[in-house]
């Protein structure tokens, strides 16, 4: 009996396909090392964006749009007719580290893996162009040039695949978790603030409504927006907590009704969750 020929796959979508079926999420690269660009129906996210890895939500296109939120380890999604001619454009695969619990320290020079050694623990090892990848075990916000020559890739970015590397992955740990924690800016009391009562009393710089008028004008910003819904939702949550976050008047209902708001536009929870922690990183809560 003769048996099927089964058709040759581009060797960036054979490649994708095996990291799928480990559980990667993994996107293919166009020339510069860059994802594909949105579809003229999801350009400037005119459709609202697509939520933390291709969940239900507003933009409901089967093209390969949004950059690395599109990455997924679905192969019916990787083998589309959608997807055929960016993999046949395609000059390297690419992964979403936090999709797969993963945190990759990118060392761009010499100098920056000799830091490495000295300063971090030993694991995963994967060899660049110009450096190295550190993979630990772990997610946490991504963040660029926490210092010279180094990366930070883990939620909402993307690495370029270039191979299993070497050495035992270890846990993400707190030296690496601290080289993305800014100094906050600080914040100027309000004019008209009103000195806590001795023995404790009401937030002493901000009046109870001024922290009420803040959620619902954070709560009408995310649902006034038209495009970039998650970029809204993070700088929204920043802004929220940058100036409420530290008295210990944000409640958990005040962050309910955040999510809320940005759930009703077509966000998952597991977003929302994300951008919030993101948000307590980069202000160091």
């Amino acid at each position: 009996m003769t048996q099927p020929i089964r058709p040759v796959l581009p060797e960036a979508l054979s490649t994708a396909l095996r990291l799928a079926a480990a559980g990667v999420p993994v996107l293919p690269l166009r020339r510069g090392k860059v994802p594909f660009g949105n579809c003229p129906a999801c350009t400037r996210n005119a459709c609202g964006g697509r939520p933390h890895m291709k969940t239900a939500g507003p933009c409901q296109c089967p093209a390969l749009c949004h950059g690395w939120a599109a990455a997924t380890t679905n192969p019916d999604t990787l083998t589309s007719p959608a997807w055929a001619t960016a993999w046949r454009q395609a000059v390297a695969v690419a992964y979403h580290p936090g999709g797969a619990g993963l945190t990759v320290v990118d060392l761009d020079n010499a100098d920056a893996i000799t830091w490495a050694r000295e300063a971090l623990p030993a694991t995963r090892t994967v060899k660049t162009t110009r450096g190295e990848h550190w993979i630990y075990r772990g997610t946490m916000a991504s963040s660029n040039a926490v210092r010279s020559g180094v990366d930070i890739k883990s939620l909402m970015s993307y690495v370029r695949y270039l191979g299993p590397g070497t050495g035992t992955m270890t846990e993400l740990p707190d030296a690496v978790r601290a080289l993305a924690v800014k100094e906050p800016a600080p914040i100027r009391p309000a004019r008209s603030a009103v000195a806590a009562p001795a023995g404790g009393g009401p937030c002493l710089h901000r009046r109870p409504a001024f922290l009420e008028r803040g959620v619902a004008m954070a709560e009408q910003r995310i649902a006034e927006a038209r495009s970039g819904v998650h970029a809204t939702v993070y700088r929204t949550f920043l802004a929220v907590l940058s100036t409420h976050g530290r008295c210990g008047c944000l409640t958990d209902a005040h962050a309910a009704r955040l999510f809320t708001a940005a759930q009703a536009k077509g966000e998952s929870l597991r977003h929302c969750t994300d951008a919030w922690t993101n948000a307590l990183t980069r202000l160091g809560l």
